[in-house]
């Protein structure tokens, strides 16, 4: 039964992940910026990571990216996804290790400065072209600002006492 839980989490997080993607984009870039967005996504990510196994949260993140691809954007957007969230997700965990949850927000940062480089090394990659790199300043600066926002957004969340309950629900049955 305690996998059947955890399984179900898993698989709502992931399409609750898919729809906050979708919905995002279609939201209007907030800055005249190619490459630039919120990525709200990445919140149900780093809950996952907070409330599930290491495992759970990366299988959360993979079906995300399968999903957002096949639903619209094709196989060059999953080489850029899957290049930024597995470096994203890698810098994320080792990160959550060492600060914990309670500083959330500076391990979104983290990850959204990883998922930066992942994506402009996957265009680097693709292009033959390392001018690409010029490119990296800005899209730092952007990911610290949106993973600020991301990551206090899922401190939150985590903060909430309904969540707090099925956290501690889930802490049980492990």
């Amino acid at each position: 039964m305690v996998k059947t839980k955890r399984l179900t989490l898993t698989a709502m997080l992931a399409g609750i992940a898919a729809a906050v993607f979708a919905v995002e984009s279609q939201i209007p870039p907030i800055v005249p910026v190619p490459g630039v967005k919120l990525g709200l996504a990445n919140a149900v990510t780093l809950f996952a990571m907070a409330v599930l196994s290491r495992r759970e949260a990366f299988l959360t993140l993979a079906v995300r990216i399968i999903l957002s691809c096949v639903f619209s954007g094709g196989m060059s957007m999953f080489v850029y996804s899957v290049s930024g969230g597995v470096l994203s997700f890698a810098v994320m965990c080792a990160a959550l290790k060492r600060l914990g949850c309670d500083k959330i927000w500076a391990v979104s940062v983290f990850g959204a400065a990883a998922h930066n480089v992942g994506q402009l090394a996957a265009a680097c990659a693709v292009t033959g072209n390392a001018a690409v790199m010029y490119y990296l300043p800005v899209l730092l600066i952007s990911g610290i600002i949106t993973g600020l926002f991301t990551g206090m957004c899922t401190y939150y969340i985590l903060k909430n006492k309904y969540v707090k309950k099925i956290c501690a629900a889930l802490a049980e049955d492990r």
